[in-house]
């Protein structure tokens, strides 16, 4: 039994502006592989951002590292949520093409366009298409951190223990 029949629903929504640049409504338009800038799913936490240049292809050899416009910027209605970028698992896992610093980060205030900075960890040149899913994008409540210098920190039972304090591998 799934949670869709368990009459859950669906997640928590909250509006989000987009401004399409460039050609890029056009590039996000319904398709072969579905709508563009929607969920795929009704439990999809990603929005799939897609590549959005002039060129037909880009290459990305080995160890490489590409900054890839998609052609959107954003504007949530929630001010404590900010855009974060993930790598899409097939890309990554299938072709080696990954979200290079991990996870990106598109802060509330930012109005400009995103681009994907996408990191050919494969030992071949792989090749990106103009409209193809890139990277998803998922909406997050952040929060901001109040410091308090201390001269000690509370104990607990792990305390300073590091990589490994456990002793598994």
């Amino acid at each position: 039994m799934t949670s869709e029949t368990c009459g859950a629903k669906g997640p928590e929504r909250i509006g989000v502006r987009v401004r399409f640049l460039r050609d890029a409504a056009a590039i996000y338009a319904c398709g072969a592989d579905g709508c563009g800038l929607a969920h795929a799913t009704p439990w999809s936490a990603g929005l799939d951002l897609r590549a959005c240049f002039a060129e037909e292809t880009i290459t990305i050899p080995p160890g490489e590292r590409c900054a890839i416009p998609v052609g959107v910027a954003i504007e949530p209605e929630v001010l404590n949520v900010a855009g974060f970028v993930y790598s899409r698992s097939g890309l990554g896992t299938k072709r080696g093409l990954t979200v290079s610093q991990g996870v990106g980060v598109i802060d509330p205030d930012y109005r400009g366009e995103i681009f994907v900075s996408l990191l050919n960890t494969s030992g071949e040149v792989r090749s990106v298409t103009r409209g193809e899913r890139i990277a998803q994008l998922v909406f997050q409540p952040f929060f901001q951190a109040d410091i308090s210098v201390v001269e000690e920190l509370g104990d607990t039972v792990r305390g300073a223990g590091g990589f490994g304090h456990t002793g598994a591998v």
